[in-house]
């Protein structure tokens, strides 16, 4: 073989490769998300789908990976534990997906001249922010951010796909120890590992490059739900349609420049989105403020609230331990601050019953790292 043969094989591999790790981020999560159709059945929004898949996917790995950790089990039982999940979950969203299949759009109306300029407006905006989104994710990629905390992160996401030993290991000197239990609560750095291992590609190329293009996505993912189904949802003058792209742009300029800290939220969304209390601030917090405010909405119209949502609320609640110890808690105050006025203010005292069920798993997960930790 020659040597442009060979370097043809080895773009073909990366092509593949990038492609699979695509799958695996993208099109996984948002097949997965039928399972939460009935849940935005009005819309059945790509993006909906796309996150509540992920926060499934995230609380399925949570569950099988601690469980081996504390057992001191081996990274290949977590892999086929959670392909398993994943077999599981793809099988409930096939059918879901045919139970709930997506309706017709429907047809556009003519528009009138103040109209017609208005949506050329929101055009305008949608490319701007598109512009701008597609600037961050390049400067994620080809931009080296240093951070302390990823020589103990990244070289635990390392140590676990090359020796299959899971927290088991010093990542600054890679010296066997005993199980760090404190950080193996949270094993975010073990599901970076899992991408690793199913696409080939080196962990630390994962974990600085593709992945932060994915989570950077999703956190605008977030807001976009934030902004079309609370902040800018029915009819109304201040709800226009350039309203959202609008919103859209402005959080993308206070990203740009709320990097003045190295504690800043937009320092963890950009620089340090492959740690998972990058996660956490970025994606699940937000993720949780949007499923709370879809709630109390629900509530006031007088709306039935589908066993779907306390899923999908269950799954982010579960989703927070995977990316943090202290997502547990921040978590539990928040639901349950949140539960405790909805309670208050529209009289509905069933309504905390079930947000205590969402806060079962933090609970566990908060007991467990108080008295194993």
């Amino acid at each position: 073989m020659s040597l442009n043969e060979a370097k043809g094989m080895n773009i073909k591999m990366i092509v593949v490769r990038l492609i699979w790790l695509a799958v695996l981020t993208l099109a996984l999560p948002m097949w997965v998300g039928h399972c939460f159709a009935a849940v935005d059945k009005p819309h059945k929004n790509a993006v909906f789908l796309w996150i509540s898949g992920q926060m499934l996917l995230w609380a399925g790995f949570q569950v099988i990976c601690v469980p081996v950790i504390l057992l001191e089990g081996r990274f290949r039982h977590v892999m086929i534990g959670y392909s398993v999940y994943l077999l599981v979950l793809l099988v409930l969203a096939t059918v879901f997906w045919f139970r709930n299949p997506r309706g017709l759009r429907p047809v556009r109306q003519e528009q009138t001249a103040k109209a017609e300029k208005a949506e050329k407006a929101e055009v305008l905006l949608w490319v701007i922010f598109a512009v701008l989104l597609l600037i961050q994710l390049v400067l994620a990629v080809v931009m080296v951010y240093g951070d302390g905390d990823d020589a103990y992160y990244v070289a635990i996401s390392t140590a676990a796909q090359e020796s299959g030993k899971m927290y088991q290991k010093i990542p600054y000197t890679g010296m066997n120890t005993e199980l760090d239990v404190r950080h193996g609560l949270a094993p975010f750095p073990i599901w970076i590992a899992w991408l690793a291992q199913m696409t080939g590609i080196t962990t630390v190329i994962v974990a600085k490059t593709l992945v932060p293009v994915a989570l950077i996505s999703m956190t605008y993912g977030v807001f976009y739900l934030l902004g079309s189904r609370v902040l800018f949802a029915g009819e109304g003058a201040y709800r226009k349609k350039w309203a959202l792209p609008a919103f859209l742009l402005c959080t993308e300029v206070l990203v740009l420049f709320g990097d003045y800290s190295y504690y800043t939220v937009e320092n963890f969304m950009i620089a340090r989105s492959r740690q998972g209390k990058a996660a956490l601030g970025s994606i699940l917090i937000p993720m949780i403020f949007f499923l709370l405010l879809t709630l109390l909405r629900k509530i006031q119209e007088e709306q039935k609230i589908p066993v779907g949502f306390w899923v999908l609320l269950g799954s982010v609640m579960t989703a927070c331990c995977l990316a943090s110890t202290m997502g547990a808690l921040l978590a539990c105050m928040l639901v349950g601050t949140a539960g405790l006025c909805g309670a208050v203010s529209y009289r509905k005292w069933k309504l905390i019953l079930p947000l205590i069920g969402c806060c079962i798993p933090c609970i566990v997960y908060a007991g467990m790292y108080l008295l194993l930790g």
